[in-house]
């Protein structure tokens, strides 16, 4: 038998993220071709929401972790989970604000990029998505603590660039989490 190829980590960790990303774009096309657009988009972000529970559950795994420590940490979490997925694909910035209210400014979106390279009738279909999936984040990073994702700006919808404020929750009678506009 031949000796593998050699590949540095660096590359191969490159190539896996190309790839996870060119999986999902095909996956969703194909659905587009399968079941129209509409169905398409209704569809990925119930898959997007179902895996981003995945995500954060194994990264917490990774990390010996139950759940984040507080909002910080949560942040902390989402934006380490950015970089292991996307690397420099991903321009982000995240901050916590206060102990009770953080912040995420999304500059380059891969889902949004491929999107309009696909040239689909509309390109917010990656912001439907992730609509959901902060909410999937944050109730497994902060599994009993009410927050609220507001979304005032996103790239899919025109602006410049997304901003996500997330808040904890003071409403006792919260259940759960919730996404707003």
């Amino acid at each position: 038998m031949p000796a593998l190829y050699p590949l540095s980590d660096e590359v191969k960790v490159d190539i896996l993220r190309k790839l996870a990303l060119f999986w999902d774009g095909q996956w969703f096309l194909k659905t587009v071709d399968e079941f129209g657009l509409e169905a398409a988009v209704r569809l990925n972000a119930k898959v997007r929401t179902a895996f981003g529970h995945i995500e954060m559950r194994t990264l917490l795994r990774a990390l010996g972790k139950r759940q984040a420590d507080d909002l910080a940490d949560a942040i902390r979490l989402v934006d380490t989970y950015g970089e292991v997925l996307m690397g420099g694909i991903l321009r982000a910035d995240f901050r916590t604000v206060t102990s009770a209210q953080a912040e995420a400014l999304i500059y380059r979106c891969a889902a949004y990029a491929g999107a309009r390279m696909a040239r689909l009738e509309r390109v917010d279909q990656a912001c439907v998505a992730c609509e959901t999936l902060w909410d999937a984040w944050f109730e497994v990073l902060l599994p009993d603590t009410p927050v609220t994702v507001r979304y005032p700006l996103r790239k899919g919808k025109g602006d410049p660039h997304c901003h996500f404020i997330i808040t904890l929750s003071s409403d006792p009678d919260t259940k759960g989490h919730r996404y707003a506009q």
